[in-house]
């Protein structure tokens, strides 16, 4: 970002417009432009399209500032998390989280299968049981808070459990941000996003991004994404840099309306649970009556979106059991809120109305509540 040595500390609101900029040239640009390009003359340290791209470098110039740490920008957050898991030797061990994403479950499972890799899942709220498992593990994996139990992790603790046990220490802040949470300085050695999600912020990029703790950690993380190709598109990472410079706003407003909620619904009759860890942007709310209660509520709103993703502008829901791979201690009438930048009032009334749809469906309101609103589910399908 062109600092001086010194120049005080930026704060993440300002480091979020500024970093990943171009030098300040007269008639310059203020952003770095898409570059669409394969190719690329010799002599250079990108050498191919496979290796780099300035808009990848933007991108990760940012996203690293932001969380403290060497950034790697990715075609997808499965890419990213992949990256990662491929640190782990043939035969090797994972501690995971019980209530991982789905995706990352399957990942493992693959692992299990393919690579006799061993994965011992845990109760991240147990810091004690965290650094049991990970003695003799080649990686220590979290999600916090998780998806979607919501589940927080003693980060540092953690951290100095992986450490100590000598394996690699590696956390999922996709639901937190940078902006909540910084990882790398509570002991983790990597950290992974969907940029999909909060980072991007407007439910038209798919990328992931991993941010190491140091160089050599980065290279290692380069040469999986170089071999296996998960690149991101470079239209994507502009996109991506463009909704990581209002991250900030968007946090402020989404976080305000989240915690609104989570009060104004926490002693509600027709939920049997409100979780909310008392940050970011994420709800959990069980339904009571479970599964067919709870899709009703996704088939009634007007104003909340009924879709498998989160962290963009629209507010979105889903009942998160309808995924097959999804942990069954997850209860069948949990459904995730996303909260979005709308008017608090309107989601409240939105919400409000299907809760009172759920509770007395009348006549065919049953039909359109069967959980088939956004589609079949796909054989195998992880959602997120």
């Amino acid at each position: 970002m062109h600092d001086h040595e010194d120049a005080p500390a930026l704060h993440p609101e300002t480091v979020a417009v500024h970093a990943g900029r171009p030098p300040r040239e007269p008639d310059g640009p203020m952003s770095t432009p898409v570059h669409l390009a394969s190719t690329f003359h010799a002599g250079g340290p990108t050498a191919y399209g496979r290796y780099g791209n300035p808009s990848w470098t933007a991108f990760e110039e940012a996203l690293g500032a932001l969380e403290g740490g060497e950034c790697v920008a990715f075609a997808s957050g499965m890419g990213a998390i992949s990256a990662v898991l491929a640190l782990v030797p043939t035969g090797g061990t994972v501690v995971a989280p019980r209530h991982s994403y789905t995706g990352t479950i399957g990942l493992l499972d693959d692992l299990v299968a393919t690579r006799n890799v061993t994965v011992r899942y845990v109760d991240v709220r147990d810091a004690a049981a965290v650094a049991d498992a990970a003695q003799g593990a080649d990686l220590v994996s979290v999600e916090s808070p998780t998806n979607p139990a919501l589940e927080v992790a003693d980060l540092p603790a953690i951290g100095r459990a992986a450490r100590a046990a000598g394996a690699l220490f590696a956390v999922d802040n996709t639901f937190a941000t940078p902006l909540l949470q910084r990882p790398l300085e509570s002991g983790a050695d990597l950290v992974v996003h969907s940029a999909t999600k909060s980072i991007s912020g407007h439910s038209d990029v798919v990328m992931g991004a991993v941010i190491a703790r140091d160089a050599a950690l980065r290279d290692r993380i380069v040469t999986r994404r170089s071999l296996g190709g998960a690149i991101p598109g470079p239209l994507d990472a502009f996109l991506a840099l463009r909704g990581l410079r209002t991250l900030p706003v968007r946090l402020e407003r989404a976080q305000a309306n989240a915690r609104d909620l989570a009060a104004r619904f926490a002693d509600h009759p027709a939920l049997d649970e409100v979780r909310y860890p008392g940050f970011g942007t994420i709800v959990s709310i069980v339904v009571s009556g479970g599964a067919v209660a709870a899709e009703r509520v996704a088939a009634s709103t007007r104003v909340w979106v009924h879709s498998t993703s989160l962290g963009g502008v629209e507010s979105q829901l889903e009942r998160r059991r309808r995924w097959p791979a999804e942990a069954e201690t997850i209860p069948e009438g949990l459904v995730r809120l996303s909260v979005g930048l709308e008017h608090v009032d309107d989601l409240a009334r939105d919400l409000e109305q299907a809760l009172e749809v759920a509770a007395d469906p009348g006549d065919g309101a049953q039909e359109r509540a069967t959980g088939t609103t956004a589609g079949p589910v796909p054989p195998a399908a992880s959602g997120y």
